[in-house]
């Protein structure tokens, strides 16, 4: 199994290929892109741990790109990589919400390090779950059922199963539907008006027998998004 996947954006054909051997010889799946709007697309879409961000990138720019996976998908671990090495540049970075900042030239051992170090403190990586407790309701991921106290049994859909591990995975934090949009049905959420998540959250508290005005699963958190009601017995 790998030890995670992670997007390498770089157009640097010559680089790019020595990361990307270096990263799975080390054991990591690669994804690779060549500029920056095709790397935003994969980065956006796609299931990662991580991405490697080169600053100078036809297209898009790297700060550019930071900033658009930021207002999205705002946990998803970024190491710049730039043969920028100024002060400026790295504060412009960290500030921008990169997790690290690396300057070229630099050895294999050096990236794989600092890969290691910021997946290890990454929150992005989902939690794998088997079954969570929640107000009178057993949700039983691996089964795709949810149980009730009065002994009724309910199948889930593959969407209303990932969505719902989605938010268990993330407790504690109002998850946005651009965030819901790219990592649980995988699609670029710019320029994409729909209400498929909301319908998918209303159609799911119907079968969680979940009161919208008083929600005892999932919570509507005002201008941010949903997320998992806290055990009754937390409160």
């Amino acid at each position: 199994m790998a030890l995670g996947t992670i997007l390498v954006v770089e157009d640097d054909a010559a680089i790019r290929r020595g990361l990307v051997d270096s990263l799975r010889f080390s054991g990591y799946e690669v994804r690779e892109a060549e500029d920056g709007e095709s790397g935003l697309r994969a980065a956006l879409a796609g299931e990662l741990d991580l991405v490697l961000l080169d600053v100078l990138l036809p297209e898009r720019n790297g700060f550019s790109v930071l900033e658009e996976i930021r207002s999205v998908r705002s946990a998803l671990p970024v190491i710049m990589l730039t043969a920028r090495g100024t002060e400026e540049d790295r504060v412009r970075g960290l500030r921008g919400g990169a997790d690290d900042y690396v300057v070229k030239p630099f050895s294999a051992g050096e990236l794989l390090a600092r890969v290691e170090a910021v997946l290890r403190r990454s929150p992005e990586r989902p939690r794998t779950l088997g079954t969570l407790e929640i107000n009178g309701r057993t949700l039983d991921f691996e089964r795709r059922e949810v149980r009730f106290t009065d002994g009724e049994r309910i199948e889930l859909s593959e969407k209303e199963a990932e969505l719902l591990h989605y938010l268990a995975s993330h407790p504690g934090r109002a998850v946005g539907r651009d965030e819901i949009l790219s990592r649980v049905w995988r699609l670029d959420p710019r320029g994409i008006q729909t209400r498929t998540v909301d319908m998918h959250v209303v159609r799911l508290r119907e079968r969680l027998r979940d009161d919208p005005k008083n929600p005892k699963v999932i919570v509507t958190v005002r201008s941010k998004g949903y997320m998992l009601a806290r055990p009754e017995s937390d409160s």
